[in-house]
Formats: C-alpha cells, structure tokens, sequence
C-alpha cells in the first residue's frame, strides 16, 4: 500500500482523486496556501500540483480538516449514534471521542458494547475512552458499577483509547487504589480529567495521579494555573454551559497549545440550528481569533492529546478527512469528506443504514409503585432549609438556604420564592429509594416535569410546586420506558420517549428536536425561562459538581464530599 502512496506522490502513479485549486490549510504553519489534494486508498498522499481522472474543482474554495471533538457524550443529544452521526457531519465534524459513562451507569459494560457496536462502520470515526466513573461516587446508584476488572478486556478493544473524565477527584486525590488501578491499565497515558475548581497542592496530586486534560474550566485563572502544570484545556461549548468566549483570551494570551475545543453535551436542536464544533470555530473568529488558530484548536490540538496520529491535518500520509468551506465566516461546508469520501454535501449528509437497535437497551425503568406520601418532607423545627440554587449557563450550583411554605405539617413548594421541589427516584432496581430536597432558579409557577436523563447514574429526577403532579410524571415515564414529561393539573403536557436505556430516542434527529423544543414551549408557559430547562434538571443529581446537589441518596455537599441533611439547625 505504501509504495503505492509514494509512487502517486512522485507522480509516477495515478490518485484516486484530486481536490483541484483550493486554498489549504496547513495547520502547522497556520497560513493557507493554493495547492491540489491527491487522494490514494482514503488518505493524503500529496499536496501541490496533481492530475487524475477523478477530480473535483474547489478553485476559490478553503480546504481544512474535518473537524474533531475531543470529548463529548453521544447520549445528550438524545439520539443514537447513527442519528447523531447524521446531525453533525454536514456542519463538518468528522471524528469524535466519545465517553458513553451514560449508557455504562444503565446498562454497565453492555452500554459500552452498544456503542461500539452501533458505531461500527458509520460515515463518522468514532473513538471511545472508557468510562472511568460508574458511579461518579459512592453517592449515586447506577444500574451496574463498572471495576476494574472490567476495564481490562475493552480496554484492548479497538477504537478503545484511553480512559474518559475521572469525575471522582477527590478519590483520585487520594490515590484510592480502585481508582489508581483504573488509570494504570493505560500506563497513566491518555486519561482525561474532571477537576471543577481543584487547585493548589490539590491539583498537583490529581495530575500526578494520573489524568491529563480538563474540561471544567469556567475561568481563566483556572485554566491558566493548569495549563501552567502540563494539563490539556478543553475548552467547552455546550448547549447548556458556555465556556468559550469566557476561556478565550487563555489562548489570546498564552496561545493555543496544550488548548482545544469540545462540545461535552450538546443536545439535537442545537446541532441542528446551531451546528456542532463549526459553531465554536466560528464564535471563536468573531471574538478575534485567527481562523487558523481556531482551526487547530478543532483539528490538530485534539488529534495530539488523544494520539490519533493520521487525524487532523491536510498533509501527506493524514486521512483525507476535508471539509470545502465556500467562505470563512460562517464556517458552513459545502462538502466533507471522510478518508476519500463524500459523506456530507449542501447541508445534508449522504444517505447511509441505520444500525439495528437490540432489545437489551430497552425497557431500562423499573420502578417501585408511588404516591405523594414518598414526596413528603415533615414539617420540621429547622430554622432554614438547604437549597440548591442553579447558576444560570453553568453546571456549578450554589448551596443556598431557604424557608419553604408549610402545610399539611409538611415543607411545601413555594412558587412565589421560587422554590421548587425536587426528587431523584432510582429506577434500575426498583428499590423505592427517593431523595427529596428543594431547589431554586427554574421559576416554575404551575406543575412538574421530569427526566430519566439525571448525570450520571440516570435514576429519574422530577420537580415541581405540586406533589400529584409529580407522581404523575413519575407514572407516565414508567409507561413511555424512559424520556421526558410536562405535567400540569393532573394533565400530560408534553413527552418525549427515549427507548435506548431511558437516554436517547429512535426518531430522527428533527422530531427530536421538536418534540425538546415543544416540551420547553409547555414549560416557558409553566413559569420557566431557563433556555435549557431538561439539561439543568439532569444535571442535579451529578455529586461531583460543587456545590450542592441531590441524589436518590439524599443531598450531597461537594465541596466537603458528604451526604448532609436538608434542615439546618
């Protein structure tokens, strides 16, 4: 194969296809040049100035990299990865390292098998680092926690790469030795990191411990002290919490090495109307970054700390995985290919199969029976209550206080504070373990909503001012087998199912998008004006996010890592 490649790139031999007259790239030396692409078996073998039989005219047109994202959860877009694949190759993205530790908290080892499965042979390259964290902590119940035994035989699979977020920083810290045998199985090399506010003396043992990159910078200062100490920065835009403009002067200052871009969660409606890492590129150039200063940030940054050594770039013995931008403002691609070939044109990808859906990922829910008695909380003589207070376009959370309203003997919701009840049920064993705590900054006037979708363990999670209400959400997702619900006075407003382990639908990626949209529509009219309401309802129950959050468990205090009680003396 390789003589072949040489033999084309001295132009002995004939490519299989030529990009002719386009502006590359070169993302080594951050500058575009007019140069022919010849393409042999799905890779660049030549750059500069070729013939073929097969040839495609891009004169006036840029050439660069297909886009890689460097970390994100398939499952929050809601859809399968085929559907995904569908969603995000048009905006140019054409590999993607993915952390299914969602799946793997319902379904253990068989959510990880899943996704290699349904991925295997789609148009999209699709990398997995193993979930590290199942549970995230000792905190949260999932279906099947994952040890380390596990990790031995997948990690040997292929398109395995290393290890996903290590979320429970705190045990890492400690040099727990379930955890440290984890990272050992990689020989400390490409495991990625979740260190929200670690710092100091703290962050020196965390990076020792074995991790390498971060993804929950929210400040520059943060960002700055570990890039200072080796770590990788991804610097994250999702649909929910926006890092990038803030994270940005980092690399304006200090320079892109050692920094890339992710999308960590993006749901379908913003991949569909805001478009995936092309939407980040492009923000990135209005806020004054060099286009290809962003490009590397999207290609070859990413391609270096994961090692995918034939990824992003336009240069010889590189996949030919190209996008064809008309222009360099809206970062939109005509064309993309993936190793040679066309997947994606005008907007809409090439049509390919969708992958079988195996009835194992199915019928996920089991819950015990309920009523609003498992929703109580008596009436105590605490003079305040904890609260979780959200944080508007962050995960982060505020442990606050409050006096809820008093009825019945009971602490009650209290809309005219804007002070919600909030439930975490556990819904793989059926156990009729409930978490009951109050949480404020939806503004939610009127009824309930709820998820199967609750970061990470995915029991189900509900608020709402009204206890029926509630219930009610909790019955109609046992029924749908997993999604999303809108109740008011005793009435359905609004669902989506997600079939596949109560995460992600088997409808395409516009109805799904709709139906969110929809949903949040029903919500806005319930009070709500959250622009993301269901991912901030499932991130409430992830206990390794300062500050506080709430699990089928009870609360928990991050920052000092244990359960603590609701009232407060």
């Amino acid at each position: 194969m390789r003589r072949r490649w040489v033999a084309v790139a001295r132009g002995d031999a004939e490519p299989d296809l030529v990009l002719k007259g386009g502006q590359v790239l070169s993302v080594f030396t951050e500058e575009f040049f007019k140069a022919d692409v010849a393409i042999v078996d799905g890779h660049i073998v030549g750059v500069g100035n070729y013939d073929a039989t097969h040839t495609l005219d891009v004169t006036d047109r840029f050439l660069i990299p297909g886009y890689i994202d460097g970390h994100c959860h398939v499952e929050s877009s809601k859809l399968t990865v085929d559907e995904f694949a569908r969603a995000i190759l048009p905006a140019g993205t054409t590999t993607v390292v993915v952390d299914p530790h969602e799946l793997a908290n319902v379904l253990g080892t068989l959510g990880v098998e899943y996704l290699l499965a349904s991925s295997k042979g789609i148009p999209l390259g699709v990398y997995v680092m193993m979930p590290s964290c199942v549970p995230a902590s000792q905190f949260e119940s999932p279906a099947f926690p994952l040890e380390a035994c596990d990790f031995a035989e997948l990690l040997d699979r292929a398109r395995v790469i290393g290890i996903a977020e290590m979320m429970n920083y705190p045990a890492a810290i400690a040099a727990q030795p379930e955890v440290m045998s984890k990272m050992a199985m990689t020989r400390y090399t490409r495991i990625d990191g979740h260190a929200p506010g670690v710092s100091g003396r703290n962050l020196n043992a965390y990076i020792v411990s074995g991790p390498g990159s971060d993804h929950e910078c929210t400040t520059v200062a943060e960002a700055l002290e570990k890039k200072r100490l080796g770590m990788w920065i991804m610097i994250r835009e999702a649909s929910m919490i926006r890092n990038l403009v803030d994270l940005l002067p980092l690399v304006q200052k200090h320079g892109d090495d050692h920094c890339m871009f992710v999308t960590d969660d993006r749901e379908a409606g913003t991949l569909l109307e805001e478009g995936h890492v092309n939407s980040m590129v492009r923000t990135a150039v209005e806020h004054g970054l060099p286009v290809p200063t962003a490009v590397r940030l999207a290609t070859i940054n990413v391609a270096r700390w994961h090692r995918l050594e034939e990824l992003g770039a336009i240069a010889p013995g590189y996949q030919a995985d190209i996008q064809v931008l008309p222009d360099l403002e809206r970062f939109v691609p005509e064309l993309v290919l993936k190793q040679g070939v066309m997947v994606a044109r005008d907007g809409r990808c090439i049509p390919f199969d969708s992958r079988p859906i195996p009835p194992n990922v199915r019928d996920t829910v089991h819950l015990r029976p309920m009523s609003a008695d498992s929703l109580r909380v008596p009436a105590s003589d605490a003079a305040e209550l904890r609260v979780i207070e959200l944080i508007p376009n962050q995960v982060v959370t505020r442990a606050a206080t409050g006096i809820p309203r008093v009825a019945g003997q009971a602490f009650v919701a209290d809309p005219t504070a804007d002070l919600a009840k909030v439930a975490v049920v556990e819904r793989h064993h059926a156990s009729g373990r409930v978490g009951v705590g109050f949480v404020r900054g939806f503004g939610l006037k009127t009824g309930a909503f709820a998820s199967t979708i609750a970061h990470d363990a995915h029991n189900l999670v509900v608020i709402g001012v009204d206890d029926d209400d509630m219930v009610l959400c909790v019955e109609r997702l046992r029924a749908l087998g997993g999604g999303l619900v809108a109740v008011r006075a005793g009435k359905v407003m609004g669902e989506l199912a997600l079939e596949v382990a109560g995460l992600m639908s088997i409808r395409p990626a516009r109805e799904v998008a709709d139906a969110l949209h929809q949903l949040e529509a029903q919500l806005e009219g319930m009070g709500v004006s959250l622009a993301t309401p269901f991912m901030y309802l499932g991130f409430l129950a992830l206990s390794v996010i300062p500050e506080l959050r709430i699990t089928d468990q009870g609360l928990v205090d991050v920052r000092a890592f244990e359960r603590v009680p609701l009232g407060m003396t």
